[in-house]
């Protein structure tokens, strides 16, 4: 009923199949190019840092992937996930919008990044790999691979951005707990970190930099394939499940969707969440407006340039068509070290660059009072990065109330904030510091990119 607090689906209820929105797209995207060649990049290029299972998957032209039994099995230690009716924040709000929010909070991990955790070591694992290197930024990718991997009993190395290593040690600890190694990046264990600690010894890392280490680990180690968390076609597609549980526990309930939100760093939560959806607008069947939230400290999709760049700092991996503020590009030290990266998936580039997906960058305080109004309504309290989302809901909320329009908004609420207290500490003491870069800056960054392509 439509009074219901919760929409809860059952297990049996759980989509058996992921949904791979490449062969929905009006054309081909872009493809990745190989740097050393020029040339597109074949799917033995990529062998040396992932498993076959996983590429094919990054290219299959296929709508429905199955899901294998031994994912759906630990899928549902805490899948599916529910829909809540947000009516506390509605009140709060006094708007005549309906808001729900998706609740991937529920996770081990305490986030939606298990959903592809798990798939990916089940990939290596049956290929016969023994272990597993990543980066991590605040931390939520690097905890689900530890807890993938401890299932799957394959080793874990995590390179995790320095300043969440030192905001975020709570992280860690649950990384250890599940068996992975894990250090700060950049380190002295690679020469891509060695490189950015000769120019800059007390750098803050970004995902870029740990990137290029756990890349580079992977690639001169024989029996060490390398994990992403984010940006890929694989792992967004490992993410639709969110969505396509979304899009049942809607219809159960006689709902559509007016607006869609989403936190957006790489693009996984947010492409996971709105891309079963958006293959309906494509298709002329819907209206939904779909929003991707950054920070203003990292503002990608929104100022960004939508060109050929590197996903890492160093240089290491292929070349990704998508809205970029320059590899090079060091993120301010903001909480929400998920959304660090200057980059995004090439799906989510492409959709917005095609105006299908609209973008919208907020300033980390407003993020943080959005957060602590959530909290205070709704019981949740949310991750840094998932508080884009409810600011930007809590806007289109207000603005319904304003033109008196009954919308129906959904968002994906992408994790929780039980290991972010440092920050909120910061906030209610009014030390939080928005860390906003100036328009000469991002002018910098974007003119040292356009060089970049003239060299390519």
């Amino acid at each position: 009923m439509k009074s219901d607090k919760k929409v809860m689906l059952t297990e049996k209820e759980m989509p058996a199949e992921w949904y791979n929105i490449l062969p929905d797209l009006p054309e081909q995207l872009p493809p990745p190019i190989n740097p050393a060649t020029g040339k597109p990049l074949s799917p033995q290029d990529l062998q040396p840092i992932f498993p076959m299972g996983l590429i094919q998957q990054e290219v299959s032209q296929e709508r429905w992937i199955p899901i294998p039994d031994k994912v759906l099995e630990v899928y549902k230690i805490w899948r599916p996930t529910p829909l809540v009716r947000a009516h506390e924040l509605e009140k709060y709000l006094s708007t005549p919008a309906r808001i729900y929010y998706k609740n991937e909070s529920v996770s081990p991990a305490g986030s939606h990044k298990p959903n592809t955790a798990v798939a990916q070591a089940y990939y290596n694992k049956i290929e016969g790999v023994t272990r597993l290197t990543t980066e991590t930024g605040a931390g939520q990718w690097g905890s689900a691979l530890a807890f993938a991997c401890n299932i799957f009993g394959l080793k874990c190395t995590i390179y995790m951005v320095k300043v969440s290593y030192q905001q975020k040690p709570f992280r860690k600890s649950l990384m250890h707990a599940w068996g992975a190694d894990v250090y700060p990046s950049p380190t002295n264990l690679t020469n891509a970190g060695r490189k950015v600690l000769a120019e800059d010894p007390n750098s803050p890392g970004s995902l870029g930099i740990a990137i290029s280490e756990a890349v580079e680990d992977a690639a001169t180690h024989e029996d060490t394939k390398y994990s992403l968390g984010s940006v890929l076609n694989h792992v967004l597609l490992h993410q639709t499940i969110i969505g396509l549980e979304t899009k049942k526990q809607l219809e159960l309930i006689g709902e559509k969707p007016d607006v869609m939100i989403g936190c957006v760093g790489g693009g996984s939560n947010f492409g996971g969440f709105v891309l079963p959806f958006i293959a309906e607008k494509l298709k002329g069947k819907i209206d939904t407006k779909f929003l991707a939230v950054e920070p203003t400290a990292c503002p990608s999709l929104t100022k960004g340039l939508y060109l050929y760049d590197h996903g890492d700092t160093v240089g290491l991996t292929p070349l990704l068509k998508m809205y970029t503020l320059g590899h090079k590009f060091v993120p301010p030290r903001i909480h929400a070290g998920g959304l660090r990266y200057h980059g995004d998936a090439p799906i989510i580039c492409y959709l917005v660059h095609k105006k299908v997906i609209d973008a919208v960058a907020y300033p980390q305080k407003a993020v943080f009072e959005a957060a602590v109004t959530f909290a205070r309504t709704e019981g949740f309290l949310p991750a840094p990065e998932t508080a884009h989302a409810i600011k930007a809901a809590i806007d289109e909320a207000v603005r319904c109330k304003e033109t008196k329009q009954e919308k129906c908004i959904v968002f994906n609420f992408s994790g929780h904030g039980h290991f972010d207290m440092a920050a909120y500490d910061q906030y209610f003491e009014g030390k939080l510091e928005d860390f906003e870069y100036s328009e000469e800056e991002i002018k910098k960054s974007l003119e040292e990119i356009k060089k970049f392509q003239v060299n390519q």
